[in-house]
């Protein structure tokens, strides 16, 4: 157990509570119970290079692009080109930092997992519910603006369109959104099947979404006019961080990816080369569409701008197919997206799960499918009940937050695994190290400073129950807290 912390059942008088809540898992029983180099495991390992890349775009390309790149424009305005590069920035680092923990611990659960080995365990449960936040909220974000784009499809085609009150949450003009809650419980039906028949379906999606989106580039950047760049930045560099925060949660592929970490093939080669493709694929498709969309129309008209890109369409091209093919885009995307991102969940839970960190019901596996079958439909109702009753906006900031305060502790848990296990097999190294781990956890840190007071304290109240949940029940039946247990009980006989 080289790396870990000492036993609880070890020590004695004050020292017991540090011990307990600080105790690390070791990796080399992390790599045993996911089967990383033999192949065995729980879960069944279906999954290469090139439907993994396909898992980190789908659940990041429709997130900052479909939906979010109209709440961030009014922030920025033109500038939010900026925010975009900035925020690929942060996450092109924080990569770099994945890369390497993904290839020494090919295991389900990814940041929570690297931390629980690196910082210990009440650090690795506050990442847990980071990325349960990230994770779930982020779900439910991207399924608010499904309503958006099935009303604009429905329009352009049909010329009828769902009732407000039943395509859009309470705080934004409806009662119920219905349309997230169908889309969310037909995404729950999929995962249930299968892992491997998810990532083929939502390859499928991530083709048409780029197909779409370059079509809309090149129907935008034929109507590009300069003057809807002026001001550039009319909000100044705050303006930028803002908006760079509020777009953050797009990069979310990157831990996704990790989080299949016991379902593909060969991980310790596949996950880093997955997570590169995600990052080069994203930042490239992200910066294209923000260019494209703020030279169709002026950055002022973005603000309440239902599905955006297609309403951008709509106005350059009158009710005609590009519009069409650009909502039908949007539908077919944002459900790969909300797919993805429930897929990510599940497996942080499983994670957790089998830690002991949160009940077992999260780590039980369908012996048929090898499928956490009841955790996903656990995750499936929580991600459905917030999309249809909280707002957008809300959603993405509280998504950022997360998101940021996981890739932060991922480039920490670069540098503590460096200096305590030297010796690990790692399938890839952080180039310009410390440095690179160093400006990630600053860049991090800058988009964490940029976002409302709003979301600090929702935040914080999200944290306080984490802390409840994990000093009631996770540092009771945490496995390792058992192994002690254990050990202490043979020691005394």
């Amino acid at each position: 157990m080289s790396g870990s912390a000492p036993a609880a059942g070890h020590t004695s008088g004050s020292q017991v509570g540090w011990r307990r809540v600080l105790r690390r898992k070791p990796v080399s029983m992390l790599n045993a119970e996911s089967g990383a180099d033999t192949g065995d495991g729980e879960l069944r390992r279906s999954i290469g290079v090139g439907r993994l890349t396909m898992i980190g775009v789908g659940s990041t390309i429709g997130t900052g692009i479909f939906i979010v790149l109209n709440e961030a424009v009014p922030k920025a305005g033109p500038a939010v080109v900026v925010s975009f590069v900035l925020a690929a920035i942060t996450a092109a680092l924080t990569a770099l930092c994945y890369a390497e923990l993904a290839s020494t611990i090919p295991v389900a659960g990814a940041s929570y997992t690297y931390a629980y080995a690196t910082l210990g365990e009440i650090i690795a449960y506050v990442v847990g519910a980071c990325l349960l936040l990230e994770y779930g909220v982020a779900a439910s974000a991207v399924a608010v603006g499904w309503g958006e784009y099935l009303n604009a499809l429905l329009g352009d085609v049909f010329g009828w369109q769902l009732p407000a009150e039943f395509s859009a949450p309470p705080g934004e003009g409806g009662v119920l959104n219905v349309p997230a809650a169908v889309l969310v419980t037909a995404c729950c039906l999929l995962l249930v099947r299968g892992a491997k028949e998810s990532a083929t379906i939502n390859a499928i999606t991530v083709c048409i979404k780029l197909v779409v989106l370059l079509l809309f580039v090149a129907v935008a950047l034929t109507a590009f006019n300069t003057e809807h760049t002026q001001p550039f930045a009319p909000f100044g560099i705050t303006g930028i961080g803002t908006a760079a925060s509020m777009v953050f949660f797009s990069y979310i592929g990157i831990d996704t990816v990790s989080t299949a970490g016991e379902e593909v093939r060969d991980p310790r080669r596949t996950l880093p080369l997955a997570i590169f493709w995600c990052i080069a694929i994203v930042t490239t498709v992200y910066i294209l569409v923000a260019v494209a969309g703020i030279g169709a129309q002026p950055w002022q008209a973005f603000e309440g701008q239902d599905a955006g890109l297609a309403t951008i369409l709509g106005n350059l091209t009158g009710s005609g197919w590009p519009a069409i093919v650009l909502a039908a885009g949007g539908v077919v995307s944002i459900f790969g997206v909300t797919l993805t991102t429930i897929y990510g969940q599940t497996r942080i839970l499983f994670s957790m799960g089998r830690d002991g960190m949160v009940p077992k019901i999260f780590h039980t596996v369908h012996p048929k499918r090898r499928t956490p079958v009841r955790n996903t439909l656990i995750v499936s109702a929580f991600v459905g009940l917030l999309a249809a009753v909280v707002p957008l906006s809300t959603l993405a900031n509280l998504t950022s937050m997360g998101t940021l305060v996981a890739f932060t502790v991922v480039s920490i848990g670069v540098v503590v695994l460096r200096r305590t296990r030297p010796d690990l097999q790692r399938g890839f190294r952080v180039p310009g190290y410390p440095v690179v781990p160093a400006l990630s956890i600053a860049a991090c840190i800058y988009l964490i400073t940029q976002l409302p007071w709003e979301t600090y304290l929702m935040f914080a109240v999200w944290l306080a129950l984490a802390m409840i949940l994990y000093f009631t029940y996770g540092i009771r039946h945490s496995r390792l807290a058992m192994d002690d247990s254990a050990a202490l009980d043979t020691s005394r006989q």
